[in-house]
């Protein structure tokens, strides 16, 4: 998957993104709205990681993001 499928489908995902980080708030994922900077932005807000460390997790969450992740057209 790419970003592109995530950031268009965000609405979709969110529930995948709550999975990994729940400490992420709903207003969490409305800010970011699929945008990857912001989403590494929060992680590192929410969790105390550094800026490499989010942004590191969100490289992993988009690998594993799948075909069954998103509507079918």
């Amino acid at each position: 998957m790419n970003w592109d499928q995530i950031a268009g489908n965000w609405k979709q995902v969110t529930g995948h993104a709550k999975e990994q980080w729940g400490k992420l708030t709903d207003d969490d994922f409305d800010v970011v709205a699929g945008r990857r900077d912001q989403l590494a932005g929060k992680i590192q807000e929410r969790y105390g990681v550094a800026k490499d460390e989010a942004e590191r997790q969100v490289a992993e969450w988009e690998r594993k993001a799948t075909d069954a992740w998103f509507p079918k057209k």
